[in-house]
């Protein structure tokens, strides 16, 4: 028959384990504090570029509005300086009339 005998536990050597067990803790924390700088730091990337993002589309709305009103004043100019209306305006303003073709005379520039 086999008895069984109860041995007191093993003291276990002393080599610093604590130790060893406070850096690990120690590094875990610097890991956990240098992760979260960089995910501020990319989070803060984020925000910037949005920033752009957001005055570029502002810009690009002025841009075509401004093309716009450009377009518009380019139109307006074209019809003030037409000929017909030019024409019309000097008849009625002036009292100018459109020379008749078949009357013409040259000036001699030699002579003077």
């Amino acid at each position: 028959m086999a008895v069984a005998v109860a041995r007191a536990p093993r003291a276990r050597p002393r080599t610093g384990r604590r130790a060893v067990s406070g850096r690990r803790v120690a590094g875990g924390a610097v890991w956990i504090v240098v992760m979260g700088l960089l995910l501020a730091g990319v989070v803060a990337l984020n925000v910037a570029v949005l920033r752009l993002n957001l005055r570029f589309d502002e810009l690009t709305q002025e841009r075509a509005q401004l093309r716009a009103e450009n377009a518009e004043l380019s139109s307006n100019l074209a019809a003030r300086t037409s000929s017909p209306r030019t024409s019309s305006l000097a008849k009625r303003r002036l009292g100018l009339v459109p020379a008749d073709p078949s009357t013409r005379e040259f000036l001699d520039l030699r002579k003077r």
